[in-house]
């Protein structure tokens, strides 16, 4: 019997509405002064006003940093965490994306000023405490309310991750409302983005185990099961509710079996091609699972039961049909399918190979050994 450790964020709240509760949980938590992390395009559309509502009604003084971008730079964690010190806050709240939520992770725990951004890239480098921290997502995709990882944008085209279970958040709030008036692509990108990472948590070579398994199985049943629905017919909450809190298991799931090849190759294209994450993660997919499909086939299979119940033959014919499933889903969901269609070329192939053997933390996870020629063979194939 194998032994492993599970960790995840301590409370999580479901619960149509559950924004409006923000103030409720960040004052039982003894917070006077939050720091409120988002984005543009949240704050704009609004989201944002439930849960200020909520804290200024518990009489927790707001201050707003709405500058985060997609794959956040390091300037703006910087500046986030002068604006908390500034503040002299004494927690973080976000209602954003996952790059918004990554951001809050790092600026509760750099506020404090005990820690060094430099210092802490890699896996269990952090040392200092944080400021409590809730956390509540837009989307149904990146799972980071649950997850201890955040991910900086360090320089052109790379990516580094910041791993500790410090980062885990004192409170996820999943509201569905939050998610209903996301656009179809970015339910789209953001939902492949959470099957993938059910996919690899339970193909992850190195610290693959039953909870996480259990997980990612019901995270497949649940993201399969309501995607077209959610592109479909963004309205239907039930829908939405099904994809969060799909999202939220996917993401508890990879939290304690990482993520691999398919994160590693994807990121490089996210950072050099400024390609919606979930969205890289969709176009490299299915050839990276080609890749591994003979060391990680029974795995595939059970999953292929899930997503492709109509699947039928032995190990390597389920996972072809997942394969081929996972090749369709973008296509009825309307989003590209090729990196071609996003602008990279095959004189761009050679530094995203570069970049990608880079990610040691990621592929060190996968089912089958990554060299750059085999980095090379399915960016070529993905093009």
């Amino acid at each position: 019997m194998q032994g492993f450790v599970f960790q995840s964020t301590k409370s999580v709240l479901v619960e149509p509405g559950s924004s409006s509760r923000i103030g409720e949980l960040v004052s039982s938590l003894g917070c006077k002064s939050v720091l409120m992390v988002s984005d543009p395009g949240v704050s704009g559309a609004g989201l944002l006003q439930p849960g200020l509502d909520g804290l200024r009604q518990h009489g927790v003084t707001v201050t707003l940093f709405t500058d985060v971008q997609a794959d956040p730079p390091v300037h703006v964690i910087d500046a986030a965490v002068k604006m908390a010190r500034d503040a002299a806050v004494d927690g973080v709240v976000s209602i954003g994306g996952g790059s918004s939520m990554d951001v809050a992770k790092l600026v509760a725990l750099l506020a404090v000023g005990e820690e060094r951004l430099d210092d802490i890239y890699g896996v269990g480098l952090v040392k200092g405490r944080r400021l409590p921290l809730v956390l509540a997502p837009t989307t149904a995709g990146t799972g980071s309310e649950v997850t201890p990882i955040s991910i900086v944008t360090t320089g052109e085209g790379e990516k580094k991750g910041v791993v500790s279970p410090v980062l885990l958040p004192d409170w996820a709030v999943l509201d569905a409302e939050l998610t209903v008036g996301l656009p179809a692509p970015v339910t789209a990108a953001t939902g492949i983005d959470a099957m993938v990472h059910a996919i690899e948590a339970y193909t992850s070579k190195r610290l693959k185990n039953p909870l996480s398994d259990s997980l990612a199985r019901e995270a497949l049943r649940l993201l399969g099961g309501n995607i077209h629905e959610a592109c479909r017919n963004g309205m239907n909450r039930e829908a939405r509710h099904n994809m969060l809190l799909g999202s939220m298991l996917a993401g508890m799931a990879f939290a304690n079996a990482p993520v691999a090849a398919v994160h590693a190759l994807a990121y490089p294209v996210g950072a050099r091609f400024h390609v919606p994450h979930g969205l890289s993660n969709s176009l490299v997919l299915p050839q990276v699972i080609r890749f591994n499909a003979g060391s990680a086939e029974n795995h595939y299979g059970e999953l292929a039961g899930i997503l492709v119940p109509a699947a039928k033959g032995n190990a390597a014919e389920r996972t072809g049909a997942l394969v081929d499933m996972l090749c369709a889903l973008p296509v009825e969901l309307g989003l590209p399918t090729r990196l071609r269609d996003v602008g990279i070329t095959s004189g761009d192939i050679g530094l995203l190979a570069d970049d990608a053997m880079k990610q040691t933390r990621l592929l060190v996870n996968n089912p089958r050994d990554v060299a750059r020629a085999d980095a090379v063979a399915i960016y070529e194939a993905s093009l």
